[in-house]
Formats: C-alpha cells, structure tokens, sequence
C-alpha cells in the first residue's frame, strides 16, 4: 500500500515535483478524516463533507499564521518611487530585506517615526474641499479595444441591429460599424435610402452608446474628435453626431428597412434623441456635418445631469442625399469621445499625495553616509562601545520601512532606491488549489483542529468531549511546531562552540 504514486524517473524529470512527497493536499487529507474520523460507532457519527472543507480550510489558515513555515516571498528592483505593492495573498510580513551585489541579506528595520496619512483635499482658504475631478467616464472612449457584436448591454460600447454585415433584416449589406485603426468607423453602402424627418432621402441612421454613471454629478463636459464624409455622385456629406441621452435601447435601433416601402425614420436621424442640456440650455450634442473629410475637435461644456443617476453617450452617423446605393461606400469616423466632471463628494477627498510622504523620501538618511560595520550583528563598528546610550532600532544603516495598509503599500527609504528588496510573507494557504497543502509534520495537528471545530459547533456534545479534543488540538500543535522548528543537534552544538568564548566590556 505504497503512496508514491510515480516512478522514480517520472519525479527527476520533472522539477515542478521537487520536494512534494513532504506535503500532503488538503482535498486528500479531507478525504481521508472522512473515511477515518466519521461514521458508526466513532466521536462524529455524521459530518457533512463542507463542513468538514470549513473547518480544514479554517485550520490550515490558523496553522499558516504561526506554526507552517513561511517559504512565500518576492524580489524587486526598488523603482524611484520608493513604494512596493503587498502582495496578492499577502496577510502579514516575516523579513524585509536588502540585498547587495555579493548575493547577501541585510535586514531592513521598520521605522515609527514616519507614515503616509490621508491628505485632505483642502481650498485656498484651507477649508476642506469636496469637489471631485474624474478622468475619463467613457470606457474605450480611444476605441484601443474592439467592441462586441450587436450588444445591447454592458459597460462598454454597444451598437444596434442591421450595422454589420448579414443584418438581422437578413438584407445582405455592406454597411458596418466597426473598429479600425483604433478609430469606430460607420461605413454606409448598399442599404436602401430611408426618409428623414422634411421627407428627403437618407442612409440608414446607425447608433452606438455606453452607459455612464452620473450618481452624485451635476454636470459634465463632452468632447470628441469626428470626421464627416465628403459628397460623391449619389450621396450627400455625412452626418456624425455625438451627445448625451437619457433615453435607453431601443430608441438607440435603427428602424427595420425595407426597400419596397420607405418608412419613417429612427431618433437616431433626429437632434430630439439628444434629449439632454447644458445649464445655459444648449442641446447637449456635437455635430460633425462639415463634409471636408477631415478630422476635427468639437466640445461642450455644463451638461446638466443633476437630476440623473445614468445617462448614455450616443454617438450616431448618417449619410445625406443618399439615392445611389451602387456606389462605394461613404464613411464617418469617431475617435477620443471624453467625459470629464467635478462631482461634489459626500466624504473626504484625498489631495493627492501626503506631505509627510513627499518629504521622507526625498530626505537623504544618515545612513547614507558609508561605514564599517559588523556583518554578524549589523551593528555599525563606530557603534561597538563608543555610543553609550544609542537607541539599537537605529544602530543599522541599511535603510528603513514602514507598510501603508490603508494603500497596500511598502514604503521605503531614499537610500534603497534601486536596491534588490525581498519580502518574506506569509499568507493563509488558501489562494489557489496547489498551495491548499499541509507539512507532514503537521498532519496530526489538522485532524485534531478539524475534529474540535465540528464538535465545538454541534448540539448535544457533552462539554467535557470538547475539552478533551481542545486539549489535543493544542497538544498536536505544539507538537507540530517543535518538529516544524528543524532542530539539528550537531548545527546547535556548532552554534554553541562560540558562546564560549569571553566577552569583555
């Protein structure tokens, strides 16, 4: 009944297998409490199998925290910004430390005597300012992605019926709305004209919009960047509008084409689908119409949306005059479409980065300043002796640290900049299925967890049986640090050897 499951060959061959025998799965050693601790006549008569995976996952954690080894960390190049992320899984540090150009470790040392605190967004009078400037609230808005076929939801852009190539009239057609060269391109051919509102003769009108999020934001400004096909035989200019609506799909749907019977136009040919204003009352809508096949910039300012939690950005594209469908096609482009606002914050505002942060870093420490120093202790050699009284946090100079949990950050001091920085970590062993994975030495002490945390949790356990698997748990653990320490005789005796010899003072 052998557990090696592969060959000896299989294993040297493959080094992601390196090391695994000493580890047992968490789903293995799930499986077998199962099998072993649950049932007829033992102290778990019945156990659902996800309470048993609670309770394992719990004690795998708990046992990650302080007594598995920590053997997670990460190295960078410390970037002039003096910052490093935490970690994904990241729950708490073990070492920070700097490396130099031999390969050696030096500890870095965290400092209380600086932090990166909340800066307040304040006015000039220093009164607290709650205005927020967004960036961009159009998602996509240079068109550097592409968007999806006749998608009529999502945050991203979403187009009508009819716009690409076999429409859903099932009419073959050569108009398209699509992405090119990072540019949405409205290609109008081969559909047959419909009427406009004054009854002359159009392309087809297309539509393409995306959902924006107004929630606490008065007004916004509106920009774009547009190209207006020019006039040929059979086609007039094009028409590109881009502009602010409330209305919602399908308003935004061209209508059904049929060329036996010209029907009444879609809002998408008219200005009233731009059915929102500036607080000066100017529809809020860009018109691109010149006809020149030239891009240009076009912008609108204070689009009144205080009484909206979400608005769509409509852009929308037609051809005038249009009689001749044999012909190619014409072409309106859009690119850059931008939405900027200053929303007033219900909470503080963050001003930008912290003074205390900003003059830390650019500080430069006293430990930048050379010296002799101890390897073994770290401990500068002016020190030995001579510095009666010095505080031994600062008795280093190999930088300092301090975490910013509120941002996630490493920060770290001037003299690191460039520096190999490694992080040693731990985590709770739960991020992905190949690390949910238990030390052998550590076995015993899972089942006791697992064993007392279904019992602590059931109805009618008499107290004195859950003390008694309390006691075990704690037994076992203790008993799985002690093996986990790695104790070896001959490396403690060799340690020893030193602590003989005299210290003078």
């Amino acid at each position: 009944m052998g557990i090696l499951e592969q060959s000896q060959y299989d294993y040297y061959n493959n080094t992601s297998a390196f090391g695994n025998y000493q580890f047992v799965s968490l789903e293995q050693l799930i499986n077998q409490f199962m099998i072993v601790y649950t049932g007829e006549d033992k102290i778990i008569t019945k156990a659902n199998k996800i309470d048993v995976a609670f309770h394992a996952q719990r004690a795998l954690a708990e046992l990650s925290f302080d007594t598995l080894k920590s053997i997670k960390s990460q190295e960078i190049q410390l970037p002039p910004s003096l910052t490093m992320p935490l970690p994904h899984d990241y729950v708490n540090y073990t070492r920070v430390l700097a490396v130099d150009n031999s390969g050696v470790k030096h500890p870095l040392y965290p400092t209380s005597d600086t932090q990166n605190p909340f800066k307040i967004q304040q006015k000039e009078d220093k009164s607290y300012d709650f205005t927020v400037s967004s960036g961009n609230l159009v998602n996509n808005g240079d068109f550097s992605n592409n968007i999806p076929n006749n998608n009529a939801v999502g945050e991203d852009w979403n187009i009508g019926t009819g716009a690409y190539t076999g429409a859903a009239t099932g009419v073959q057609s050569t108009d398209k709305l699509h992405i090119v060269n990072q540019q949405l391109v409205f290609e109008h051919g081969s559909s047959a004209p419909t009427f406009d509102g004054s009854g002359a003769t159009t392309s087809r009108a297309y539509a393409c919009w995306q959902k924006i999020d107004v929630t606490d934001i008065d007004t916004i400004d509106l920009s774009a960047v547009g190209r207006s096909a020019a006039a040929a035989t059979g086609k007039g200019v094009g028409t590109i509008r881009v502009g602010i609506s409330s209305l919602t799909y399908p308003n935004f749907d061209p209508a059904v084409n049929n060329p036996n019977k010209p029907i009444d136009p879609s809002l998408n040919n008219t200005d009233e689908v731009f059915d929102l204003f500036t607080i000066n009352g100017t529809r809020a809508l860009l018109t691109f119409n010149d006809g020149l096949n030239t891009q240009s910039t076009l912008s609108i300012a204070d689009v009144d949306v205080s009484n909206e939690t979400q608005v769509y950005v409509l852009v929308t594209s037609f051809i005038e005059g249009f009689s001749d469908i044999t012909l190619s096609n014409s072409q309106n482009t859009v690119d850059d479409v931008t939405i900027l606002c200053d929303a007033i914050s219900s909470n503080l505002v963050e001003g930008g980065e912290s003074t205390t942060w900003s003059n830390y870093k650019s500080n430069k420490p006293n430990e930048n300043t050379q010296h002799d120093y101890d390897y073994d202790d770290h401990i500068f050699e002016a020190n030995v002796g001579r510095r009666y009284g010095l505080d031994p946090q600062h008795a280093q100079d190999n930088g300092s640290y301090y975490i910013d949990n509120l941002r996630g950050k490493i920060h770290f001091s001037s003299n690191l900049s460039g520096n190999t920085i490694v992080l040693d970590y731990i985590s709770d062993s739960l991020g992905t299925d190949g690390e949910m994975q238990v030390h052998k030495f550590a076995e015993e002490a899972m089942y006791k967890s697992i064993v007392y945390g279904i019992l602590s949790t059931k109805l009618n356990i008499p107290e004195y049986v859950v003390r008694r698997y309390k006691k075990e748990r704690f037994a076992a653990i203790r008993q799985a640090k002690l093996r986990l320490s790695n104790l070896k005789l001959e490396e403690l005796v060799q340690v020893l050897r030193g602590k003989s010899k005299q210290i003078k003072h």
